[in-house]
């Protein structure tokens, strides 16, 4: 095999490109290989940033270099001319070269296997390896996930779709999270914590595709549910059952604490103490009792039946959401009944929030939807946030975010996947 074949190969340009030479340089003190390359006579110019043909419009400034794969322990590059050309779109820009992105220095090749190694590998192995900085790897994040979604268009063919929203930084800093429940794909992510944030998601999704949304999965934030409603004209919106669940172990906690200091203020300090010592014993579920803490739950039965109707109240909405269909709706109403009749009043303030979003709870026990999809993706985007401390850039991290969890994340390099 001649050398130029055999360099068009290691850098992964193939029949893309003509070799035209290789030679050893110096590049800021160590010694580097340059491949030097131009394309083939009968390819046209092309834009950089649309790819459509476009005239020529001068020869730049000059031969430029992109960093390719390393062959070894020694760094490869190769160096072509960079012409400018006078696009219609995109006026004067630089010509498009097959084996980089547009306004990259690195081939495609070098940043799919930057890529890959971000989602799979620590901060720490991914600079050492590639031997570049942190924030050169958030630059090539953007431009792989911008490249994967300008090739397919990532609202397309959504039906069910979970909302919610994540803290990636103290301070009250938060990223909005859409995720499609048929493919588990992050399918978009943006900085920001209200409904002028999440109107952007449906300003981009357009009213002929949010009109075949169907279903909404979202915790109770009336202005997540607003705002999705409004715009998803055929959708239902389904409240998350963990969050509904989580609204009675708080009202049952309050009831708690009532009854606590109810027994300090009588002079029962031994009862309150014992009872204090009861809250993971109300709190857990029961097949998740340990022995000592069915001990306690028994005690509670015995002597404060307030405490334990309470209790029995928080179980019983639990139930409602292990069912589907009529028998969850019939379950929810009884439920309802009780605790309007409870007489305690966290339960009575309970009833009147749960009442209020009944329609959405309806729906979630109908369709069995819930946001534990999204809050699954939201779990690995925190150890995400973990990885990308060192980007400055918000952008950046988002970009690492759908690579992760958005499908774009690339095969290494000469790899195929196993059928």
């Amino acid at each position: 095999m001649r050398s130029i074949r055999l360099w068009a190969r290691v850098t992964g340009v193939g029949n893309k490109g003509v070799v035209v030479g290789v030679r050893h340089d110096c590049d800021a003190g160590e010694e580097v290989i340059v491949v030097s390359m131009r394309l083939h006579s009968r390819r046209r110019p092309r834009c950089g940033r649309c790819n459509k043909r476009a005239g020529l419009y001068d020869p730049g400034d000059g031969p430029r270099r992109w960093r390719s794969l390393d062959a070894g322990t020694t760094k490869v590059f190769i160096e072509a001319a960079a012409p400018r050309v006078n696009c219609r779109a995109h006026g004067v820009t630089v010509a498009a070269v097959p084996w980089a992105r547009h306004d990259a220095r690195h081939t495609r090749d070098f940043d799919d296997q930057v890529a890959w190694l971000v989602t799979h590998t620590s901060k720490t192995a991914v600079v050492e390896l590639m031997r570049i900085s942190w924030r050169t790897v958030g630059a090539i994040a953007g431009r792989v996930v911008a490249d994967g979604r300008a090739a397919h268009d990532p609202f397309d063919d959504l039906v069910r779709i979970g909302i919610d929203e994540i803290s990636y930084r103290r301070g009250h800093k938060y990223l909005m999270v859409v995720v499609d429940h048929d493919t588990g794909r992050l399918v978009w992510i943006a900085e920001g914590h209200d409904r002028p944030t999440l109107q952007k998601f449906f300003d981009l999704l357009g009213a002929d595709r949010a009109s075949k949304i169907k279903l909404v999965s979202a915790d109770a934030a009336e202005w997540i549910g607003d705002c999705a409603i409004s715009n998803c004209k055929n959708a239902e919106l389904c409240l998350d059952p963990f969050h509904i669940v989580r609204w009675a172990t708080a009202a049952l906690d309050v009831v708690r604490r009532h009854t606590w200091n109810l027994l300090r203020q009588l002079g029962v300090p031994g009862q309150a103490k014992q009872l204090k010592n009861c809250r993971y014993a109300l709190w857990k579920n029961p097949e998740d009792l340990t022995d000592r803490q069915q001990t306690k739950l028994a005690w509670i039965a015995r002597h404060n039946q307030r405490l334990y109707r309470a209790y029995l109240l928080k179980e019983q909405l639990r139930l409602v959401f292990q069912h589907r269909g009529d028998t969850a709706v019939a379950m929810l109403d009884a439920w309802l009944s009780w605790a309007r009749r409870s007489q305690i009043g966290a339960f009575v303030e309970l009833y009147h929030r749960i009442k209020r979003h009944r329609q959405g709870i309806i729906a979630a026990v109908t369709h069995g939807l819930s946001n534990g999809l999204t809050e699954s993706v939201n779990t690995k985007l925190r150890l995400i946030t973990r990885i990308a401390y060192g980007f400055k850039s918000t952008d950046n991290l988002i970009a690492l975010c759908y690579l992760d969890r958005g499908g774009y994340c690339p095969d290494l390099p000469g790899r195929t996947k196993a059928a």
